[in-house]
């Protein structure tokens, strides 16, 4: 796996790109035909040694989604880390802000990992 490119784009953009599954799988595994779910968990390892995270947090399978890939260290990534352990925390029923994603449903499935 070689991500220096998607690593170097993001960096262009200011800390932020939208990419899509089928960008990612070209760097990920070419000779793969399709993404699986293993796959993706690797390929979010690999991006979180080079200090990258993504949004949604679980990579979707399909070759036809969006994901924002987001600098970790950012302000914005790190606010992503704080929303999705608030997200896992609401998951386990011990959320320090009970019905915190009553209001913001859609967000939740994407925090979650």
């Amino acid at each position: 796996m070689n991500f220096t490119v998607i690593a170097h784009a993001v960096e262009v953009d200011h800390g932020i790109k939208r990419l899509s599954m089928r960008f990612i799988k070209k760097y990920a595994a070419p000779e793969r035909q399709r993404l699986s779910a293993e796959l993706c968990d690797e390929i979010s390892k690999e991006l979180d040694k080079l200090g990258l995270i993504t949004l949604p947090r679980r990579l979707p399978t399909s070759e036809n989604e969006y994901v924002f890939v987001i600098e970790k260290n950012s302000t914005l990534g790190q606010t992503v880390a704080v929303a999705s352990t608030l997200a896992a925390l609401d998951k386990l029923g011990q959320s320090p802000l009970p019905r915190l994603f009553d209001n913001y449903p859609e967000a939740l499935g994407h925090l979650g990992s």
